[in-house]
């Protein structure tokens, strides 16, 4: 009886063009915690919610609060590319991925090599002042104190997706087409219970395969489900291929 992993190369080995969406459970073996797992940011007990404080009306209100919790939680410049990241930008600079789309800001799929990455929420590494546009790097909000202030004097906001706030359009209509154009659609590492954003994994015409540890809305659809570890997972799927991940 094959693998998982044995299954999962067949699948990618058929198809002509495949795609990834994942979530927070990418970068968790890199050492990034997760929001909805049981260990995960949202099950901390705080005075205030991380969704409240992760909204744009709490940003605006109390910019410094924000950013303590953002920095202690939502960055984390010392992490680096798993096993996940880097197979999958091995398989798009083989031809055999069309593109990865992400729920996560961290940007580890392009420090691991991915060249076409949709990021659904945005990204840490940039950020723009409010009053004159600016764009500031990673670096500058973590050497700031308190809320990060541009030469000109005005605020600095993340290039990330808050709550209260909507989708860039532009980024979803890309991603909709690389998902809806896909004959093999592999979701990793997510809950699917985020909208608007898991609704793109509905949009695969192909075969769906499901790596997540906990249970989500859309496994009896799966073609495969796999319950192991993401990286794991790519690390046995790769060495099937005969394709090394350094």
């Amino acid at each position: 009886m094959k693998t998982d992993a044995a299954l999962l190369a067949d699948l990618i080995k058929e198809s002509r063009q495949a795609a990834f969406f994942g979530g927070a459970g990418v970068s968790t073996e890199s050492g990034i915690p997760d929001f909805r797992s049981a260990a995960g940011l949202y099950h901390q007990r705080r005075t205030i919610p991380p969704e409240t404080i992760l909204s744009r009306s709490f940003f605006l209100s109390q910019p410094e609060v924000f950013y303590t919790y953002y920095k202690e939680n939502l960055l984390s410049p010392a992490a680096r590319p798993n096993a996940a990241h880097k197979a999958l930008a091995r398989l798009e600079k083989e031809g055999r991925l069309s593109g990865v789309v992400t729920q996560n800001i961290d940007g580890l799929h392009q420090a691991a090599g991915s060249q076409r990455v949709l990021e659904l929420h945005g990204t840490i590494h940039s950020n723009t002042c409010m009053r004159c546009g600016k764009k500031h790097g990673l670096d500058d909000i973590l050497k700031s104190i308190g809320a990060p202030a541009c030469v000109c004097g005005g605020l600095v906001r993340p290039d990330v997706v808050l709550y209260e706030e909507g989708l860039d359009e532009e980024v979803t209509r890309e991603a909709a087409l690389l998902i809806s154009q896909a004959d093999l659609l592999m979701v990793g590492g997510t809950s699917l219970s985020v909208y608007p954003a898991a609704g793109f994994a509905r949009l695969c015409p192909g075969r769906l395969v499901i790596i997540n540890r906990d249970p989500t809305p859309m496994d009896r659809e799966a073609d495969l489900l796999i319950r192991s570890p993401i990286g794991q997972v790519f690390e046995q799927v790769m060495a099937i291929l005969g394709l090394p991940i350094s």
